[in-house]
């Protein structure tokens, strides 16, 4: 009997250490599959998608890349798609009101992961709380129908430049404006060649030292007329920093505006011209009276006409104006000769 007691202790042993083998066994597949933790040491959040896009239960969740947690179930919510995910509990202050979750890939094939940005702001989001969902994930047939889109139209380009369609195509195709690029080639070649010879303008300010420092001594000139300026030096400096100055300026200004507010309202005699339409008449009808008179005396009317154009009264007025001299000058010789005065008493 003690020895059947012996063997029974002995089988128990055997027993617990084979429970404590696969306990250690399960604890250790459990933390090597994953980084989710144990269930006490997880929470779980919600979020939704328009589309799960290829995402399974299990999927792994990561947090900036790190994997944390892992994908529990997946369910309708009415058009969308709402996945509950377990995430360790020390994710907790890095995953906030701030933080977006959306569907990514491990690679452009790979398996469908939910990754979530990481955030220091906002408020951490606490268990069976929603996370925000970022913008849907690019799926591959999106993808391939835009890598199919692109590969249409590079095929129309292509048929288009063979065609001789667009620029490009006519550079390809047009025999003419091949040549005339290959002349406008050989021209820039030309022009280059001539600048580096030191020809033209451009080519003397590379090659000749002369006009380099002729430019530079233009650059130091304008240089110093700038500073001049800047310090307030000449009438363009004054005008640029002195207040009095301007002011003056300012003041000449209101003044001109002033007069031409004068002239508008008909003010003044210039005024009364500018908007007096009697006036204005008056003087149209002075104007035109001037006119005809010099007409009249281009044509030899009157007196002033008739001296103007008669050569005769002209003659005649200057023979009498010649002798009327030639008396005056007798008389200053002998004036007894034309002075004679008899003065007699009864």
């Amino acid at each position: 009997m003690p020895r059947t007691r012996s063997l029974a202790f002995s089988e128990l042993k055997i027993g617990i250490l084979a429970v404590v083998a696969i306990v250690i066994a399960a604890v250790t597949i459990f933390l090597l599959s994953g980084q989710g933790g144990f269930f006490w040491q997880q929470y779980h959040l919600k979020a939704r998608f328009p589309d799960a896009v290829g995402l399974k239960p299990g999927a792994p969740v990561r947090v900036a890349g790190m994997e944390v947690g892992s994908v529990e179930d997946l369910e309708f919510a009415g058009a969308q798609i709402e996945a509950i995910m377990t995430l360790n509990n020390s994710m907790m202050p890095r995953v906030t009101t701030e933080s977006r979750a959306v569907i990514g890939s491990l690679s452009l094939l790979g398996q469908a992961v939910i990754d979530i940005t990481a955030s220091t702001r906002g408020r951490p989001l606490r268990d069976w709380e929603y996370l925000p969902g970022g913008p849907p994930a690019v799926a591959f047939t999106d993808v391939a129908a835009s890598a199919n889109r692109g590969l249409a139209e590079a095929t129309a380009l292509f048929r288009d430049i063979r065609s001789g369609r667009g620029t490009i195509g006519k550079l390809f195709t047009d025999e003419q404006l091949y040549r005339e690029l290959e002349a406008f080639i050989a021209a820039a070649e030309a022009v280059t060649r001539n600048v580096n010879r030191g020809r033209g303008t451009l080519g003397r300010l590379i090659q000749d030292p002369a006009a380099y420092r002729a430019l530079e001594a233009s650059l130091k000139h304008l240089e110093t007329v700038t500073a001049r300026l800047n310090a307030g030096e000449g009438s363009l400096g004054r005008l640029l920093r002195d207040d009095t100055f301007a002011r003056t300026l300012s003041a000449t200004t209101s003044n001109f505006e002033a007069i031409s507010g004068r002239l508008t309202k008909g003010e003044g005699t210039l005024g009364k011209l500018m908007t007096d339409e009697a006036l204005h008449k008056r003087f149209e009808s002075v104007a035109a009276r001037l006119d005809a008179l010099v007409t009249d005396i281009n044509q030899g009317g009157g007196t002033m006409g008739r001296l103007m154009r008669d050569k005769q009264l002209y003659e005649n007025m200057n023979a009498a104006a010649s002798e009327l001299r030639s008396l005056v000058s007798d008389i200053r010789k002998d004036p007894r000769k034309y002075l004679n005065v008899k003065v007699s008493l009864f």
